[in-house]
């Protein structure tokens, strides 16, 4: 029985759950939007959320107090950042809730896991994407009728 125990183990030991939880955390800041599964997705989620909150807190005689914890969390500076520069003012008007997990309606390979998407609410990650993909589309025929004229 698991008496007294907080938290998820996800089949790992205590370093590798604090390198996950670390790596997860610098890859949700920097791209916004992550591929995992459900079960990690739920257990990092409160890690995430007091992040932002961290970096959306309080008054100026406390940030570098705040930057430190974060930098001492994440231990990425440019990660730190973007999650004061950037993600920080974004959500400084909201109460709490900086995350959203949605499932995908396929399943892992490998053992059939759950894959959601885990991303930042009030992102604009999918707008980017679309917007490559049509400079990209734009692109390529020009590039071939200037081919052609050779």
């Amino acid at each position: 029985m698991r008496h007294n125990v907080a938290g998820k183990s996800l089949g790992r030991n205590t370093a590798h759950r604090a390198a996950l939880r670390k790596n997860f955390t610098v890859s949700l800041i920097k791209h916004e939007r992550v591929i995992t599964t459900l079960p990690k997705a739920k257990a990092l989620r409160p890690f995430v959320e007091k992040m932002i909150t961290l970096a959306r807190s309080g008054d100026k005689a406390t940030r570098l107090h705040r930057i430190r914890r974060a930098v001492s969390f994440l231990q990425d500076k440019d990660a730190v950042r973007k999650l004061f520069e950037v993600i920080g003012p974004r959500f400084a008007n909201r109460a709490g809730g900086y995350t959203r997990i949605l499932r995908m309606a396929d399943y892992r390979i490998g053992d059939g896991g759950t894959k959601v998407i885990f991303e930042l609410v009030e992102n604009n990650v999918l707008e980017q994407q679309i917007k490559a993909a049509e400079a990209n589309a734009n692109k390529a025929p020009a590039e071939a009728e200037g081919a052609g004229a050779r």
